[in-house]
Formats: structure tokens, C-alpha cells, sequence
């Protein structure tokens, strides 16, 4: 018996690529995708084996915002803690225009080469605006990405604390439980977000530039009292002298802070990161750093204080989401926004009247 024409029709329309850019089969498959639900034991079993696209679908739950994403994304990381801590972390961050990004990949290519495995996780700035944000290490870090043993992930930095991602901890878990052993934190620039990067990794590292007034900078408190070491990039040409004097401006600078409690002494080293010149250098600086605090105990010492950190900062993030998603808090802030436009509350008597009704 033929077909109807009507029937026909419809068969012929499915088989062939819809007017858009993706077929009608592509679509289906797309569809089917996001329907299946994700297994967390498998996800575990191949994050565990190193597979990377499963570390991607990971990191993917613990970003989203959906709450059935969000309990899967515990199990992922309780799952996975057992197998973490084997790493050491790195935080590098420098004002915008330092060579962050230009580092990272030398630095990155140098590490692979000596037979470590290299996740990157780049913090990118949302806008304030738009809410929106490039993510584009991937294309400033053009080699690196290729490597079969880096990996490298953007994020969004959204509304946190000096632009590191809030789930970036939890990241770390799943990179270390896939094997990789040097976890590199790049963050948006010089601000706050330094206190935070200094919570969740083991070695601080601020790029520097010469000839930027950087010098005067470095005097000052705050920035290079938390780092460990400060790497003056873009020694190369007719910066070299100009690098030079930096790195003894710098060394009297770090002369003036009080002894670290790891009982490490910051060290100041020049590099060109575009000509990979002094990324040896700066790695085996951090070994050295590594193998002492793990002698004297401060290594093991910071990670437990950095639990203790992360206990009380989930516990206000928790606390905040809950108030701040609660349908009667929600309504109410409404009204009190309205009231402190119509000049008739102040904020501070705004926010005694919402925390009253939690």
C-alpha cells in the first residue's frame, strides 16, 4: 500500500536537513542529549581514567545553577575527593596586559614537556553589563591546547568575588582526581580576587612588568606581602635592563615584609615568556618551595587551613542563595527597593526589616 502524500511529505522533510544550519538529524541528536540524564558513576569511572571530556562534563555540573545539576555535582565531587590532593596548585595573576595568558602556555608546554600533566583554569571577566564574557584562553593559549596532556577551561566569573569563580575549588577536586598534577588558577587581574586565589592553592605567583611603575607598586602592602614569588615578565630586548632593575627594586621591597610562616623567602625572577626564557627557572623555584614546606609541615598545614576557609565560605554562600530565593524575601525586597527610592526607609532599615523575616 503507498504511502499518503501527506505522509510522504513528512518523511521527506524529516530525512532532509532542515532550512536552518543544523539538520533535522543533528537537532534529534541534540535533543536526545539533553534529555539523557547523566550517570554519575560512569561520569566518575571515566574522570578517574583521565578522560577528559568526562573532567568537562564535570566541571560543567558544578557551574550550573539548576538544582538537580547541582546534587549531582556533590556526588561527582564526594566521589572524587578520595582521589584528589595529589596535586600542587598554582595561582598566577598580574595586572591586565602582564602576559598572563602568554605565560601560562610556556609555562604549561615547559611542564608537559617534563612529563606532568597541566589543567589550566582560566577565570574569564563577565561583563556588568551584559553578563556575558569572551572565554577565549582557549585561542590565546593555541598551543597548549593541543597538548594531549593539558587541559584547559574558562569560566565565566559572574558576580564573584574579584572575578574567580565561585565552583573553582570544587574543580580543582575533579582535575586532580583525573590525574593532573600541577593545577594552574589564572585570575581576571590585580583586586580582590587575590585573598580568594590565596585560599585554594598552595603556591601564589604574581607576574610583574618593568618600566610600568610596577616598582612602586610592589612597596606597597597587600599584593606582595601574599606572594610566594614575583616573576618580572617581558625580560626580553630592550627591556632586559629596565627588568633588571626591577628585580633589585623588587628584592629590597620583599626585604621590609615579616617572615612567612612557611619560612619560605619570595624570591623575584625575570622571564620572556614569548621567547621561553626562565620558565625553568621559575619551576624549579617552585619545587624547591614545595619540598620545603612539605619538610617543615606548612604544606599539609595550608590545605587544612584552607578546608576550615572553604567550610565557613559555602556555609555564607548557602545561607545567602537560600535568603535570597525565598518567595517571601523575594516579594519583600521588592517593596523596600520601591521604599528607598520614595526616600521614605533607609538601606540599613530596609535590611534590619528582610534579615527580621528570615
Amino acid at each position: 500500500m503507498s504511502e499518503s502524500p501527506k505522509k510522504s511529505a513528512l518523511s521527506e522533510s524529516q530525512s532532509k536537513p532542515s532550512s536552518g544550519n543544523v539538520s533535522s538529524q543533528s537537532a534529534s541528536r541534540i535533543r536526545n542529549f539533553r534529555k539523557k540524564k547523566v550517570s554519575i558513576e560512569q561520569l566518575l569511572k571515566d574522570l578517574l581514567q583521565g578522560n577528559k571530556t568526562a573532567l568537562g562534563k564535570g566541571i560543567t555540573l558544578i557551574e550550573s545553577n539548576q538544582l538537580s545539576h547541582q546534587k549531582q555535582a556533590e556526588q561527582l565531587v564526594e566521589g572524587a575527593l578520595p582521589y584528589s590532593q595529589k596535586s600542587i596548585r598554582i595561582g598566577i595573576t598580574g595586572v591586565p596586559g602582564v602576559g598572563k595568558s602568554t605565560f601560562i602556555e610556556s609555562f604549561g608546554s615547559y611542564l608537559i614537556s617534563e612529563g606532568k600533566k597541566v589543567a589550566v583554569l582560566a577565570v574569564d571577566p563577565s561583563s556588568s553589563v551584559s553578563h556575558g564574557s569572551i572565554l577565549g584562553d582557549k585561542t590565546r593559549m593555541e598551543n597548549l591546547v593541543k597538548e594531549s596532556n593539558a587541559f584547559i577551561r574558562p569560566s565565566p566569573s559572574g558576580d564573584s568575588l574579584g572575578g574567580v569563580a565561585r565552583k573553582t575549588r570544587e574543580s580543582i577536586i575533579l582535575c586532580e582526581a583525573a590525574g593532573f598534577d600541577v593545577i594552574l588558577i589564572e585570575t581576571v587581574g590585580v583586586g580582590q580576587s587575590e585573598t580568594t586565589v590565596h585560599s585554594m592553592t598552595d603556591f601564589f605567583l604574581l607576574l610583574k612588568l618593568a618600566g610600568a611603575g610596577d616598582e612602586l607598586q610592589g612597596i606597597k602592602r597587600g599584593i606582595v606581602e601574599m606572594a610566594d614569588a614575583i616573576v618580572i615578565n617581558k625580560a626580553d630586548g630592550d627591556n632586559q635592563k629596565p627588568a633588571r632593575d626591577a628585580k633589585l627594586e623588587f628584592n629590597r621591597a620583599l626585604q621590609l615584609y615579616p617572615a612567612k610562616e612557611s619560612e619560605w623567602k619570595p624570591e623575584v625572577k625575570l622571564c620572556s615568556a614569548l621567547y621561553n626564557e626562565g620558565i625553568p627557572e621559575v619551576w624549579k623555584m617552585i619545587s624547591e618551595y614545595r619540598e620545603k614546606t612539605a619538610q617543615n609541615g606548612y604544606f599539609e598545614h595550608n590545605r587544612h587551613q584552607q578546608n576550615k576557609f572553604w567550610l565557613h565560605q559555602t556555609i555564607n554562600d548557602h545561607l545567602k542563595n537560600r535568603f535570597y530565593n525565598d518567595p517571601k524575601i523575594k516579594s519583600a525586597l521588592e517593596e523596600q527597593l520601591q521604599l528607598i527610592e520614595e526616600n521614605k526607609t533607609t538601606a540599613f532599615a530596609a535590611a534590619k526589616y528582610l534579615l527580621s523575616l528570615d
